[in-house]
């Protein structure tokens, strides 16, 4: 029985350019790859190959990432990621003895910026809280008339540290730091009922809301999907299912095409559909290709035998990899927003790094946001998390040309699908 230290491993690249490896071995539970993934998506990182095995009560998992962008140096995050991936762990005792775990979550905190606009403003302070180990759970940003914008960032601290007055002092003075003059005020402090104020977002209408959940892609989204004009046939996902190889297991065979947290996508839906894993190969990305190879039980322990089911899982498994992430623009009265919206895990987690990416798109562009806020709505098949950007008129775009705003949408998806 391995003692919590060694519960995750991290090997070093032997050389510039290798992946790290991640060797986590502990007791199993169910939608432990799915926050596993998770961990390594938010931290920036990439997944290119893993293994995974269990017998039901202990799990080895083992995981080659890469870094996502230079802008996060791996040598620099490997501490942070092992400490990260042990507070997700049960107690390697859970196996052998009954132990009652308290629910815990971190308290919320609302951080107040309030700062002259400038371009790149709300990514950079993104970014900031990024590195800081700040994960954001609402946001909301209106620049007023004079050009001055009011930020509240409702935030967890994944280091446990933020009511301590030398974290709360960390925060703000690294934000000042990097916003210089931009930055009038910044203060700290426990979240109260402004947070349940901020809790949904601005109503959809329900053209809109249609348009940006439905099932299907359309075909100027599929077009804008592709890698390469010459590389079409990478939109098609592939789902067999195989149940003659196992006599205890169902066989989930994935060939699709590769896209940032695409593992994450697969664990997740796993994870909501109450499937356990037990054993699972991620192969390395071959020409934009992916193939993965899952075998799985339901709930119960059994094969999934139903068609039914063997349906239900093919279809949520294809529609995950090819529309994790949802990107709209429309217009909002004579302003331009942009939408973005993602599925919220049953366990009401959101998707990481979709701000993060999304503000560092529009910063790319030379795009300022007037006024952002982050939500959630509720279909009758699921809870979305919805991020909205009123975007800026000011800019050296005409925002109501139909080709400029192609591009925006182009380039934000792709950001976040990391191609």
């Amino acid at each position: 029985m391995g003692s919590e230290d060694d519960v995750v491993q991290i090997q070093e690249p032997k050389k510039a350019g290798d992946p790290l490896v991640i060797t986590v071995n502990c007791p199993d539970k169910t939608g432990l790859a799915c926050d596993i993934c998770r961990i390594v998506l938010d931290l920036g990182l990439c997944i290119t190959k893993g293994d995974v095995s269990t017998d039901g009560v202990w799990c080895y998992i083992v995981l080659w990432v890469t870094p996502h962008s230079v802008l996060l140096p791996i040598t620099c995050s490997h501490l942070i990621l092992k400490e990260r991936l042990q507070g997700i762990c049960p107690p390697c005792l859970a196996s052998f003895y009954p132990i009652h775990q308290p629910s815990h979550s971190s308290p919320l905190y609302l951080l107040y910026l309030c700062c002259l606009d400038r371009k790149g403003l709300l990514h950079d302070v993104t970014h900031v809280l990024s590195q800081l180990e700040l994960t954001i759970h609402k946001v909301k940003v209106t620049t007023t008339p004079d050009a001055t914008v009011l930020d509240l960032f409702f935030v967890t601290d994944n280091k446990e540290l933020l009511h301590t007055r030398k974290r709360q002092d960390e925060t703000c003075e690294t934000l000042k730091a990097v916003l210089r003059d931009s930055c009038i005020s910044c203060q700290l402090q426990l979240a109260g009922p402004e947070y349940e104020c901020n809790q949904h977002i601005s109503s959809l209408s329900p053209a809109l809301a249609e348009e940006l959940f439905r099932c299907e892609l359309s075909d100027v989204e599929v077009r804008s999907q592709d890698l390469s004009p010459d590389m079409m046939k990478l939109k098609k996902t592939n789902v067999t299912l195989d149940n003659s190889l196992s006599p205890a297991h169902t066989l989930v065979q994935i060939r699709c095409a590769d896209h940032k947290g695409l593992l994450y996508d697969i664990m997740r839906t796993f994870k909501d559909m109450n499937m356990k894993i037990s054993y699972g190969r991620f192969s390395p990305n071959s020409l934009g290709y992916r193939d993965l190879d899952i075998f799985v039980q339901q709930k119960d322990g059994k094969k999934i035998l139903d068609a039914e089911k063997q349906s239900a899982l093919c279809s949520r498994l294809k529609l995950e990899m090819l529309h994790p992430l949802r990107v709209i623009i429309a217009n909002r009265g004579p302003d331009t927003e942009l939408l973005v919206a993602n599925p919220v895990e049953l366990s009401g987690k959101g998707r990481p790094r979709v701000f993060y990416d999304v503000t560092f798109a529009l910063k790319t562009l030379g795009i300022c946001v007037f006024s952002a806020e982050v939500g959630r709505h509720s279909t009758s098949q699921r809870e979305w998390e919805v991020y909205r950007f009123l975007l800026d008129e000011n800019c050296e775009f005409q925002l109501t040309g139909v080709v400029v705003r192609n591009k925006i949408v182009n380039k934000v998806r792709r950001t976040l699908m990391g191609w």
